[in-house]
């Protein structure tokens, strides 16, 4: 099975870092964070990517052109131009980088990548990361037989809430549960006849295709209580990169 990744948004919202460089390719730890969603995939076996690049694409490829080389011990010989590969901590990784074009929406970048996918596929963004259990999610899928699936989530609240009586606080939580509602959590599972729901470049996945489906009972909700957040501020990323550096990461299972 492979995994689809949309890599081509401009991440504005994240503009202190996305100005150089594509939102996914935004470090947590020392690498980005396209990789660490990567690493959540192939814990599950699924060792086979496309990736729809857009907005600064070319630093993803030349991620990945040289990710072999700077995982490895090698020795080149200037003269002869030879180079001698001596060990490699590479995983074992097929990549499909494919230009989704700069301003193509969503469901345009799904549509430009469907002669790579013959298969039920698994779908994210580049900017979520969570201990979401990716096979328990494609078992769901096919059980229930829907043309796409999407992991609800609950997110956290964005501000600390507080309970108040007679001006004294009561009760202070700093990380309340937000207000309930299942929001789409951005990891989905499709079948190759998604395509036939998307337009064109213009067709936003989220509104038409997924609205649709919705209506003729195709589309599947995979509710998940666990650890996920996304990466849209600098204050996510931050919190995010904590999490890694205190060795506390959920989503590393690796």
């Amino acid at each position: 099975m492979k995994a689809v990744i949309l890599a081509g948004g401009f991440g504005t919202r994240l503009g202190e870092e996305t100005y150089l460089k594509p939102k996914p390719m935004v470090t947590i730890g020392d690498m980005p964070m396209l990789w660490h969603i990567m690493k959540i995939y192939s814990i599950h076996d699924i060792n086979e990517f496309v990736i729809c690049l857009g907005y600064k694409g070319s630093m993803i490829k030349q991620f990945f052109a040289d990710y072999f080389l700077h995982n490895s011990d090698f020795t080149i010989d200037t003269k002869s131009n030879e180079l001698k590969i001596h060990k490699t901590n590479s995983e074992s990784w097929k990549i499909t980088l494919v230009d989704t074009g700069e301003n193509t929406m969503t469901g345009g970048r799904i549509k430009r990548i469907k002669e790579y996918v013959d298969d039920t596929f698994c779908l994210t963004y580049g900017d979520g990361l969570s201990d979401l259990n990716i096979s328990d999610t494609i078992k769901f899928h096919k059980k229930n037989n829907f043309i796409a699936t999407v992991t609800a989530v609950q997110p956290p609240g964005r501000f600390g809430s507080l309970t108040i009586q007679n001006d004294q606080i009561t009760k202070f939580n700093e990380k309340p549960s937000g207000d309930l509602k299942w929001i789409n959590g951005g990891y989905f599972v499709c079948e190759p006849k998604i395509f036939d729901y998307i337009q064109d470049d213009k067709t936003v996945f989220e509104k038409e295709p997924l609205e649709n489906l919705s209506n003729e009972g195709k589309l599947g909700s995979y509710k998940y209580s666990g650890f996920w957040h996304h990466v849209d501020t600098m204050i996510e990323k931050n919190y995010l990169n904590k999490l890694w550096n205190d060795n506390n990461a959920p989503w590393k299972k690796w």
